[in-house]
């Protein structure tokens, strides 16, 4: 027996076994762990009155059975909520977005004034790199959502090209400008930026540079994937500008500010350790 999986949108869909054990083998599941716990997905939920599930359940019973069987596995799993994690103020991401981007040879500022050609602007993140003696900078507008069901659309790709366009009319001239998202853009979002030079970044765009892909590729990874980790201690760790979980691991400090020493904490540098070397 088969059964509809509810998305978050409010579509339906059949469930696809291959679509779960590829994602969960992307993660780093062994075949047959990860054929495992597909199996017995689908004998849990396929005897249900209605017949459907949620994509939230079948997340929640992949992601406990990968943390029982490896950390570092189920951390990478629920990559994507964990970077929703960061909310709500999405202080943090721009925070996370600017190491990425340094990891990329680039220097990043954030929350920058910078004078335009008629007005100045707070720009999210500033990049420059200096590439055969000349100077790349690109201007980066952050969107983050909260929910995977939010995307960018057009409206917020318009007021981005308009910034940009009177940042460089304000001597900056040759500048790019990039718009950044955590979920995804709209079609039309997509086809304007497109047409008018815009960069886009979102969790899926662009297709093999994705945001998850440059995460994956760099090993940066979120406080917020960690699994020893409690709700209370991710939020404290943000507070204190601890995006990575590279950073603590060369800040031995960062764990008992916050008040996590012991056991638990050579737990919690257990899994960042594996993980960043995943």
């Amino acid at each position: 027996m088969s059964f509809l999986v509810s998305k978050q949108d409010g579509t339906s869909e059949r469930f696809d076994s291959k679509k779960l054990l590829h994602s969960l083998e992307k993660a780093g599941a062994a075949h047959d762990v990860a054929e495992s716990i597909v199996k017995a997905i689908e004998a849990e939920f396929s005897g249900r009155d209605n017949g459907v599930v949620s994509t939230h359940e079948i997340y929640s019973r992949a992601f406990s059975n990968l943390r029982a069987h490896k950390r570092p596995v189920a951390a990478r799993y629920s990559l994507k909520k964990a970077v929703l994690d960061f909310g709500p103020s999405g202080f943090p991401f721009e925070s996370y977005l600017a190491q990425l981007f340094m990891h990329d040879g680039y220097e990043a500022k954030t929350d920058q004034i910078v004078k335009g050609g008629c007005t100045e602007h707070e720009v999210d993140i500033v990049l420059t790199k200096d590439t055969d003696g000349k100077k790349e900078t690109i201007f980066v507008e952050v969107k983050f959502h909260n929910s995977p069901v939010f995307k960018s659309d057009l409206k917020v790709a318009l007021y981005v090209k308009a910034r940009i366009d009177d940042l460089i009319a304000g001597g900056h001239t040759g500048a790019r400008g990039m718009l950044v998202t955590n979920t995804k853009f709209t079609d039309r979002a997509i086809e304007y930026a497109e047409c008018n030079l815009l960069e886009l970044l979102s969790w899926d765009y662009p297709q093999r540079h994705t945001l998850h892909e440059r995460i994956e590729a760099a090993k940066l990874y979120p406080v917020t994937a960690l699994t020893s980790l409690s709700r209370r201690e991710k939020t404290a760790l943000l507070e204190a500008k601890i995006v990575l979980c590279s950073q603590l691991i060369s800040n031995t400090e960062a764990l008992a500010s916050i008040g996590v020493a012991g056991h638990k904490a050579q737990v919690i540098l257990e899994e960042a350790g594996a993980l960043c070397s995943s």
